[in-house]
């Protein structure tokens, strides 16, 4: 199993608010390897769209929603952190980033309940720090941070290289209270009058929750989705003979939260593999449960 590309998306730089470099990664590798997929996508982005991608391949009936964005620390004053999302808290994570005078390296440090970083240097206010990636992998597992959402967007190329119909969406500001799917679910109403969605995002490991049992389809999380549209989900996975999980959680959310809200009709499900260690330096997933999860999306996309 090659995870190089997967690798190389969880070391890049992407915390909410500044997704330019996921978005402009995105567009070289779509550029480059598009020409080998099976069905040559739309394209589409630049004005109207910050820094999101739409992909639209034939005539689609669903879309599936990525974020490219990650947790992390935004610089305050002095050697102050404010968090980005919701990143767990242990002092010595390693953290690095980048302003006008250069590569930013640091350790997080907690001093009575605030949030600061250890540097040879002050860094410049609002220099964002993320942390920093340490690719570990075996047999079973892979590790690093940001496999949420990296291996959400891994999971939507990894389709694109088959999907005849269908739409591909990688959104921005999941993280830390979303924002961009508002638009872009009305273009796709709008001018593709798609109204299903697919959730590629990452879950968690839990007491219901296993490594290696397949990739999740959530039943419910802060947010409940259409039950009937739930059931279809898990029938097609059953009549694919795909291995999968129920989960039934009373907090966490995703992009399906700005669907759920949205004034045009939209069903949606998340489905995805889960994690060990969720937001820290150290996320963890079983390549079982990787493949599983692409080929479970390749049956959606093909049957709903």
């Amino acid at each position: 199993m090659n995870l190089s590309l997967l690798k190389t998306m969880c070391a890049i730089h992407s915390p909410s608010g500044n997704e330019v470099a996921m978005k402009e990664f995105l567009l070289e590798y779509i550029k480059t390897e598009s020409k080998n997929w099976k069905h040559k996508p739309k394209v589409i982005h630049g004005k109207g769209f910050q820094d999101n991608i739409i992909l639209i391949f034939g005539k689609p009936r669903t879309a599936i929603f990525a974020h490219t964005d990650s947790i992390g620390f935004t610089v305050r004053y002095g050697k102050q952190l404010v968090k980005i999302g919701g990143p767990r808290i242990e002092k010595g994570y390693e953290l690095v980033g980048k302003d006008d005078k250069g590569k930013c390296e640091a350790t997080l440090n907690v001093v009575k309940d605030m949030l600061e970083y250890k540097a040879k240097r002050n860094f410049e206010t609002g220099t964002e720090l993320v942390f920093k990636a340490n690719w570990r992998e075996d047999k079973e597992y892979v590790q690093c941070c940001y496999m949420d959402n990296r291996l959400g967007v891994y999971n939507a190329l990894k389709v694109a290289e088959t999907l005849k119909d269908g739409a591909i969406v990688f959104s921005t500001w999941e993280e830390h209270g979303g924002g961009s799917v508002s638009y872009l679910q009305k273009y796709l109403v709008d001018n593709y009058k798609i109204s299903q969605a697919l959730i590629s995002d990452i879950s968690w490991i839990s007491d219901g929750v296993f490594p290696a049992k397949g990739p999740v389809i959530s039943m419910r999380d802060s947010m409940i989705p259409r039950r009937s549209y739930v059931n279809k989900i898990i029938e097609i996975a059953k009549n694919n003979k795909i291995a999968f999980q129920l989960e039934v959680e009373g907090s966490g959310g995703s992009d399906a939260k700005e669907l759920q809200m949205a004034e045009n009709v939209w069903d949606w499900c998340f489905v995805g593999a889960a994690e060990q260690f969720v937001h820290t330096p150290d996320e963890k997933v079983h390549k079982k449960d990787i493949e599983g999860m692409v080929e479970l999306y390749k049956a959606l996309m093909k049957d709903l």
